[in-house]
């Protein structure tokens, strides 16, 4: 049987409508050579020092965008991800906790990354999401106090194998295979999570769309529901979960996810050898 992956396509310019006060940083090679934070500036990409959360140094690098590869604007050791967190997206009253559970860190892959779709695939969704990142160690956190322990936003497509999904045990292979989960093209911070719309676009047609504050469960907290239980560490991701219904990509298709102030991530579908 053929194999398939989706091709993550970036957009075709980093710049977005920033909000007055945000700040912009991706991850990027060149060559093939290391990978690279670096903070996005009107002439250029400012290199850091290492990620964002943990030092603004700059090294005195700059790089254009037409000279580098998009990866991943994240770095994270656990992906926690939220089920069932949009009212849109549920029948019946929402549950009393967040449908939470983790996939691999080896799931994530950036703008530019293909997303390999294994062999025995049947039925693959997109889900357009909104994921944020810790900041610092997070340990038994409240709700009020978690805002400070978020860091940013970025945009993520959960692909996920429903065929999977409905006949294993638990959700990590449909959710968490290798490459399933796209996340870009930038990590923002200063953004207001709370109020952040989402749009999911099929092959140009608008098929998914909220705002933030429509979450069941907002980040803070799931950052304190889930700092109750596990250390967070710098890095470490939250999905939002996703929005409405959903339905299968064939090659072919494209898929966009668009946050407000963080850009659009778009997907193409294409058949694999």
């Amino acid at each position: 049987m053929k194999r398939f992956i989706t091709t993550i396509v970036a957009s075709v310019s980093l710049l977005v409508s920033f909000t007055a006060g945000a700040q912009s940083f991706v991850r990027y090679s060149q060559g093939g050579g290391d990978v690279h934070w670096g903070m996005v500036h009107d002439d250029g990409i400012y290199q850091l020092a290492g990620a964002p959360y943990t030092t603004m140094e700059h090294t005195g690098v700059t790089v254009q965008r037409e000279n580098i590869k998009l990866e991943a604007p994240v770095d994270p050791t656990l992906v926690f991800m939220t089920a069932f967190n949009f009212r849109s997206h549920i029948s019946g009253d929402p549950a009393e906790y967040p449908g939470l559970f983790v996939v691999p860190a080896s799931s994530i892959v950036g703008p530019e990354d293909p997303i390999v779709r294994p062999a025995e695939s049947q039925n693959l969704h997109y889900e357009a999401e909104m994921a944020v990142i810790i900041g610092k160690r997070a340990e038994n956190v409240s709700i009020e106090d978690a805002g400070d322990y978020i860091f940013g936003v970025t945009a993520g497509n959960d692909v996920s194998e429903r065929a999977w999904q409905g006949g294993d045990i638990q959700w990590v292979r449909a959710k968490g295979s290798r490459g399933f989960n796209a996340v870009g093209p930038v990590l923002a911070k200063g953004l207001d999570y709370k109020n952040i719309d989402i749009q999911g676009r099929h092959n140009g047609e608008v098929v998914q769309g909220a705002n933030s504050s429509d979450l069941i469960f907002g980040m803070e907290e799931m950052v304190s529901y889930i700092s109750k239980y596990f250390t967070l560490e710098p890095g470490d991701m939250i999905w939002s979960g996703t929005m409405g219904s959903t339905r299968a990509m064939v090659p072919g298709d494209t898929f966009e996810v668009e946050l407000s102030g963080v850009g659009i991530l778009r997907n193409t579908v294409v058949q694999g050898k």
